[in-house]
């Protein structure tokens, strides 16, 4: 084969493919030669105790986490701790070779609502084969106007700036809430910017945002479950700009009545609500990132400033660079993520974790064994029972130690239907 060809294969330079091919043909040793210097310290065994050192233990007690600095301190002073006391670089090396970053945190929104994934699998369905007239809504309260307090330097100030700098100390301005609408079929954007946020202004931008629509086409709206968003007063603006009866407020005295209310199908204005922690379903996500990417990052002497900059801003989006958003999102993979992460919780923090993330877990593997069951290995599922089992006795406790009746009661609740399925589903294996 052509050096090139052997170079792809083996993703290594076309350099290396010639060097090794001499060396074959002057029939040397392909084996590497003996080199020169100090022979590896610390075996595997070593580079395992060390990582459970360093990513399973704190300095002060029970917080913190370990820099480099500080481990070479408490290691050279407590070598037993680990068999030995590394160097920093060493210690680098083995987090490198083994691809860990202990040090960095990352935020994560654990699913809890028991009925996410058939709400989840109703947006997806929308944004497949979404219907004439979807919008995704959201708002983002409490934007910043921050004015630095001297002007950016840009690389045409002065010979020696290459990139746009800008002064760290800022004078806070004030805030603005930012309410945008999403079009899916064309990702057109409607943005506003009010100063409060409250339920009349959301109605107020609701109302008008319907009432741009074709009058004889239904609507369909994707938004979060905020209060506004499904409070009586909407539920009745939903009802007039569909031309129908609101229910009574008795009727709808609780939320989750208001909600399948506003979600009905037989009615002009359909409202299709995100699950509980999964407002990362909802695309106007998107609208925002871009806005703060365009727009936020600069300096602004006052909320019109800034008003200005973002109404700028979706002119020129919706006049050259409007597109719809390509949604690739099928969720394969989270159910198995969601009872592993439920696992992994039960087995090193049943002492940490709150009753209300015990009752919501509970609730949506009860959930998700009637109906995902198949969607997750069968041995994650027995891991699943075995731990519940093993730490029923430490939840029952925790929850016996909660002085909050309510929460105390439905803690019970769902977790001893968990512990029940649990050894059902055990005795007919």
């Amino acid at each position: 084969m052509a050096p090139q060809v052997l170079a792809n294969y083996a993703g290594v330079s076309v350099d290396t493919v010639g060097r090794w091919t001499s060396r074959g043909e002057a029939k040397i040793d392909i084996w590497d030669a003996s080199r020169s210097g100090q022979s590896r310290i610390y075996d595997k065994e070593f580079e395992n105790r060390f990582i459970g050192f360093y990513c399973q233990t704190t300095p002060l007690p029970n917080i913190g986490r370990w820099s480099l600095r500080w481990a070479e301190a408490e290691l050279t002073k407590n070598p037993d701790l680990i068999g030995g006391s590394p160097s920093r670089s060493s210690m680098q090396r083995i987090l490198i070779r083994h691809d860990l970053q202990p040090h960095r945190v990352r935020y994560f929104l654990q699913i809890t609502d028991p009925d996410f994934f058939p709400k989840m699998e109703r947006l997806i369905e929308l944004y497949t084969n979404p219907p004439k007239n979807l919008f995704c809504f959201d708002e983002c309260p409490g934007l910043q106007i921050l004015q630095r307090i001297t002007p950016n330097y840009r690389p045409t100030d002065t010979e020696d700036v290459s990139m746009f700098w800008q002064e760290f100390e800022y004078i806070r301005n004030g805030t603005t809430d930012l309410f945008c609408f999403l079009n899916v079929n064309s990702g057109e954007i409607s943005a506003t910017c009010r100063p409060k946020h409250t339920t009349e202004i959301f109605i107020e931008e609701f109302i008008k945002h319907v009432e741009s629509q074709p009058k004889n086409e239904d609507v369909h709206y994707i938004m979060d479950n905020l209060n506004t968003h499904c409070s009586y007063d909407f539920c009745k603006v939903v009802a007039d700009q569909s031309g129908i009866d609101c229910p009574s407020e008795s009727e709808l005295d609780q939320c989750y009545k208001r909600r399948e209310f506003l979600q009905r199908r037989n009615k002009r204005i359909v409202i299709h609500f995100t699950p509980f922690h999964g407002s990362w379903l909802n695309q106007a996500e998107s609208c925002f990132r871009i806005i703060r990417d365009k727009c936020l990052k600069d300096s602004y002497i006052s909320p019109d400033a800034i008003i200005e900059a973002i109404k700028a801003f979706v002119e020129k989006w919706n006049k050259d660079w409007a597109h719809p958003f390509k949604w690739e999102y099928d969720g394969k993979g989270l159910h198995k993520k969601v009872v592993q992460r439920f696992v992994s919780m039960l087995k090193n923090s049943s002492s940490e974790i709150t009753l209300q993330y015990i009752t919501k877990s509970s609730n949506l593997m009860l959930s998700m064994l009637k109906k995902y069951e198949g969607e997750v290995d069968s041995n994650l599922w027995r891991e699943l029972f075995d731990i519940v089992i093993e730490r029923h006795g430490k939840i029952c406790e925790h929850i016996r130690e909660c002085t909050q009746p309510k929460v105390k009661k439905k803690a019970a609740e769902a977790f001893e239907n968990l512990l029940s399925k649990a050894k059902s589903m055990i005795n007919a294996s």
